[in-house]
């Protein structure tokens, strides 16, 4: 068998691969939105309780957060976290 023809074979066995980029992009948004939100909680006088609520959120993501597990939170999440901080420092 020849190499040319066992790898053009090989290609078409092979599943597509996703874009790398794109989960890279999105885990350095996350990553970027998690370092404002952890300095917003840091100078916030709430309590992860408090912010999990007013955030419509399980305190359990805000531990996520704080531990930096950040593959249990999505943007979306962060966003609002972050908005609901806002709100509260001065």
């Amino acid at each position: 068998m020849s190499t040319a023809y066992s790898t053009a074979h090989a290609e078409t066995l092979d599943p597509p691969r996703s874009s790398p980029d794109l989960d890279v992009r999105d885990l350095e948004k996350r990553t970027r939105l998690m370092r404002i939100i952890t300095r917003l909680i840091a100078v916030s006088d709430l309590g992860s309780r408090e912010i999990a609520r007013r955030a419509g959120l399980p305190v359990q993501k805000i531990s996520d957060l704080l531990a930096g597990r950040l593959e249990h939170l999505d943007v979306d999440e962060l966003n609002v976290l972050r908005r609901t901080l806002e709100l509260e420092t001065p």
